[in-house]
């Protein structure tokens, strides 16, 4: 209503308004044009989202990710889990995640928090009963009612029918792979060493899945092919004739040996790879200083192994 009251011309005209009254309605026509183009290109915005995944308790990478979302202007996050495990802050990244991601996928780190650590070495299955045993002492009996209510309402698959530019495309959001949601590796080799493998996987879905969990970022093509960001100049177009598997890479704990935080954005039909530098040595000291989390956990933090 308030579009038509501002268009609507004041009752009482002057002697100029009325010697220029053939042209008060082109100019109004002018304006009603410039509104319905604003109102237009809200509605048409450029699909855009960023997706997040294997944080692993570690808030000084995944501050440092938010905060470049914010920098780009990106308002939709997705997580595919395994946002605890490993590292020293599972309550402050299980907030932020809540608090700034649309949804999220289970990992197998979120699993084992909150149902039991499988198939987890040693390492790993002490940080997960650790993580259980830090959000159990949360005095704070709302906040940590929130926390537990959304590791155990993870959903193992999301999937979006959706146009990114000009593709109209089928998306599938899982942690591990198209086949089995929450614990099985994808791994790069795997296009060599086990292509009936990949193809397999390729029949799981119809168009495009995003996946995390071996924590090295990448594009699967069903021929079977592997191909790095780098060969890819960071950016992988989406397009309909095209199947794909694509991992994100992890926030909090990268194992390609780069040590930076890695994440994706998706713009139009392009799937945009980012990596940030963040403050690994903060979190390290931090992993160093809780006896129960393995030290081995903040030195590959460095390397990025």
């Amino acid at each position: 209503m308030g579009l038509w009251r501002e268009a609507r011309p004041h009752p009482q005209r002057s002697s100029q308004d009325k010697s220029s009254g053939n042209l008060r309605p082109v100019l109004l026509l002018e304006w009603f044009l410039s509104r319905i183009k604003a109102c237009w290109g809200v509605i048409i915005r450029k699909p855009m989202f960023a997706i997040v995944s294997d944080i692993h308790s570690n808030i000084e990478a995944l501050s440092t990710v938010f905060a470049d979302v914010k920098k780009r202007g990106i308002k939709r996050v997705y997580c595919l889990g395994d946002v605890v495990g490993y590292g020293p802050n599972p309550k402050e990244c299980l907030d932020l995640i809540i608090d700034k991601s649309e949804w999220c996928v289970l990992g197998n780190h979120d699993y084992a928090v909150f149902y039991e650590p499988t198939n987890f070495n040693y390492g790993a299955e002490q940080a997960s009963f650790w993580t259980r045993d830090v959000m159990e002492m949360e005095e704070d009996k709302a906040q940590s009612d929130k926390r537990w209510r959304f590791l155990g309402e993870l959903p193992m698959r999301h999937t979006l029918e959706t146009r990114l530019g000009p593709t109209k495309t089928t998306i599938d959001f899982v942690h591990a792979s198209p086949r089995k949601p929450i614990n099985e590796y994808i791994f790069p080799d795997d296009v060599y060493t086990n292509p009936a493998k990949v193809r397999l996987l390729f029949e799981r879905i119809k168009h495009v899945c995003f996946i995390g969990h071996t924590h090295m970022p990448g594009v699967f093509l069903d021929e079977p092919d592997f191909y790095l960001p780098d060969e890819l100049g960071g950016v992988y177009p989406i397009i309909e004739e095209e199947k794909a598997i694509i991992n994100i890479g992890s926030v909090g704990q990268p194992r390609d040996k780069d040590n930076r935080a890695s994440y994706v954005y998706v713009e139009e039909n392009k799937v945009h790879f980012v990596r940030l530098e963040y403050d690994f040595e903060t979190t390290m000291k931090k992993i160093y200083a809780i006896d129960r989390l393995d030290n081995f956990h903040a030195e590959r933090l460095r390397d990025g192994r």
